[in-house]
């Protein structure tokens, strides 16, 4: 048998391509080439499954007719492509009474967010679990409360000049503090006034004397008070806002003016009451409960104040110097630990207001 040539039929052209498959039917070629065709499938390993699955002649006459495929396969291609694998389940999302809160530099004071829900303070949820929404300052601002009255102790004797060294710093750190303590920061102008206030009355004592010391104190008070009503009568804040505001400036002038106080007091009755504050604030920070703290505070105050006055020549009347200042020294360290404060607090308004608060005692018993 003698090979013929190959003649085509009548009416067949090479170069048509040939009909495609129906769209419902199943096309093993088609399909192995769409998998091949995916980003996501390896060509390694599906290349032996393709040539398997038809015969070479026809994936040869099947392929020969497709235009070149980009490897990035077209928007329309994609309805085809292997479909994607399943996505991961998200992870449950951490309830807002098991996040933790940003750590602050201390996790003894921290935001007021250390943990539970963060539309509420700290102070607001000790309420809600019955607790005392209260921190004191601790050992650190009263080892600087003793250092501040310790200094005064010591300068007190030698002259009024040496005096005001050590009142000038308790001066300004009881303005900035009980801005602070109020809620008001930044209050530079409020702060700066009520610290002018403080030093107008100690240079009013030292140009006057110990003797005028009430009228060198009581004036800048007044004029303070009034010049205070000015400044926040020309505020173009809400009424709300400028009452407020009135209120922290003139009690902060009144406190660093009051302050002044112990320029104004005998330097003995100085000594005994600025050991006894130290001393007082020192036991009170002690880890006792707080009846007992209290109780040993007033009575180390009173030791103190026998000591020293001993040694100054009060003798028993420092001990009534000594436990007043402390009962006083006491209520300005209740007051700088009121409702949650912060560090700064502790440092600025924990450390001054017990011995400012004692000022005015100092300087009426001597």
């Amino acid at each position: 048998m003698t090979n013929q040539p190959y003649e085509p039929y009548e009416g067949y052209d090479p170069y048509q391509q040939p009909p495609q498959q129906p769209q419902w039917g199943y096309d093993e070629q088609q399909y192995a080439t769409q998998q091949w065709q995916g980003q996501t499938w390896e060509t390694q390993t599906h290349a032996p499954v393709q040539a398997a699955a038809a015969p070479p002649m026809a994936a040869a006459a099947e392929t020969a007719y497709l235009p070149p495929q980009p490897y990035a396969a077209e928007p329309q291609q994609q309805a085809y492509s292997a479909p994607p694998p399943p996505a991961p389940a998200p992870s449950p999302s951490p309830s807002p009474s098991s996040a933790p809160g940003p750590a602050g530099p201390d996790a003894g004071y921290g935001p007021a967010t250390l943990a539970g829900n963060a539309r509420i303070t700290d102070a607001q949820r000790a309420r809600l679990e019955g607790r005392s929404p209260i921190i004191e300052p601790g050992m650190q601002p009263a080892l600087l409360t003793a250092l501040l009255g310790l200094l005064l102790a010591v300068a007190a004797p030698i002259s009024s000049y040496a005096l005001v060294v050590p009142l000038v710093i308790l001066q300004a750190v009881t303005a900035a503090g009980w801005f602070r303590l109020n809620g008001m920061w930044p209050a530079r102008q409020g702060i700066a006034l009520a610290f002018l206030g403080g030093v107008a009355a100690d240079v009013a004592v030292l140009v006057a004397g110990r003797d005028q010391a009430p009228a060198a104190i009581l004036g800048p008070l007044g004029i303070w008070v009034l010049l205070t009503l000015v400044l926040q009568l020309r505020s173009h804040a809400d009424p709300d806002t400028r009452m407020y505001g009135l209120m922290a400036t003139v009690a902060s002038s009144a406190l660093a003016i009051i302050a002044t106080g112990y320029l104004g007091a005998d330097p003995d009755a100085v000594s005994v009451g600025a050991a006894a504050v130290a001393v007082a604030v020192l036991a009170r920070a002690l880890p006792l409960p707080t009846p007992a703290s209290v109780v040993v505070s007033l009575l180390a105050a009173a030791g103190a104040g026998i000591a020293v006055g001993g040694m100054t020549g009060l003798g028993a009347k420092g001990a009534l110097i000594g436990a007043s200042a402390a009962v006083c020294a006491l209520v300005g360290h209740r007051a700088a630990s009121y409702d949650y404060p912060s560090r700064f607090v502790h440092f600025t308004a924990g450390v001054a207001l017990p011995l400012t608060a004692a000022a005015p005692v100092v300087w009426i018993l001597h």
